[in-house]
């Protein structure tokens, strides 16, 4: 396993959840040092920590990225948060102008993961695929489907993968879990979409996280660790033995990355603990 945090994370000041997309992060070049020095193999970025605008990063600005990434000594691992602060885009529209324009953003989006290093993009997002008035969970399944059909051609062609992300209920209404995700893009049956698992998310599954794990591994290309407290691992009460060894019964290879929710602290305090408890569990 390797171990990647992601880069809201290193925040200023802390900022309320509501807020974090218009708060001021710390340059790549001082995250990904700081992360490096602590034991992180990679980052994962969530776009606007890149500027309010990271689509239109010049292309030696995100040479740029890539090679601060590359000097510290990490690897990128790829994209999340990837609608967060847009406006006018829904994975479930029943709109096709509104499923149109979000097949071009994030089009560009993995242009974006690719040209900085990248190689997964974590699709969660859930105020963008929640059920609109009127679309049934059947309609917003095949709309769904009609999106990522549309990314895969340039997935394939950036070497990226989409890994979809159940959420839970108090988040959204579509994809709440593990089986269900599944189902939906079972229906495609491509490579380049497949399951990303979230220790939080997976904590309101009705089984246990480890055995959510255990079901549902073949399917994961990526999966973060945290806990329902909106904390790093180890954090709160979500014990993560059972599900490292889930992990290692699996020989899973894959990147173990630091997802947070609650800023305080501070990130390196944040960081340090997360990756003490990376280490002393999910080896």
């Amino acid at each position: 396993m390797k171990y990647a945090v992601c880069s809201e994370i290193f925040v200023e000041d802390a900022p309320p959840l509501a807020q974090l997309v218009q708060s001021r992060f710390w340059s790549v070049e001082k995250t990904a040092a700081l992360a490096a020095e602590l034991g992180f193999q990679g980052l994962e970025i969530a776009p606007f920590t890149l500027g309010p605008e990271p689509l239109k990063l010049s292309e030696g600005k995100r040479d740029q990225v890539r090679n601060s990434i590359q000097a510290a000594g990490l690897q990128t691992v790829g994209l999340h948060w990837l609608l967060s602060g847009t406006q006018g885009l829904h994975l479930t529209s029943p709109d096709p102008e509104v499923r149109r324009k979000t097949v071009a953003y994030v089009q560009d989006l993995v242009d974006l993961c690719a040209d900085l290093g990248g190689e997964l993009m974590v699709w969660g997002s859930p105020a963008q695929r929640s059920l609109l008035p009127g679309v049934t969970r059947q309609q917003a399944a095949d709309y769904a489907l009609e999106v990522w059909s549309a990314l895969l051609p340039r997935c394939e062609e950036r070497k990226v993968t989409l890994a979809i992300e159940p959420l839970s209920p108090a988040e959204t209404d579509f994809l709440n879990s593990a089986a269900e995700t599944v189902e939906c893009i079972q229906r495609l049956d491509h490579p380049r979409l497949r399951l990303h698992l979230d220790t939080k998310a997976m904590s309101y599954e009705t089984a246990p996280v480890h055995e959510t794990v255990r079901a549902f591994l073949p399917w994961t290309a990526h999966f973060h660790a945290n806990d329902p407290n909106l904390k790093g691992p180890g954090e709160g009460d979500l014990d993560h033995h059972p599900i490292a060894a889930e992990l290692r019964a699996a020989d899973y290879q894959g990147w173990v990355s630091v997802e947070v929710f609650d800023f305080q602290p501070d990130p390196e305090t944040i960081a340090r603990k997360a990756i003490r408890y990376l280490r002393e569990v999910y080896r």
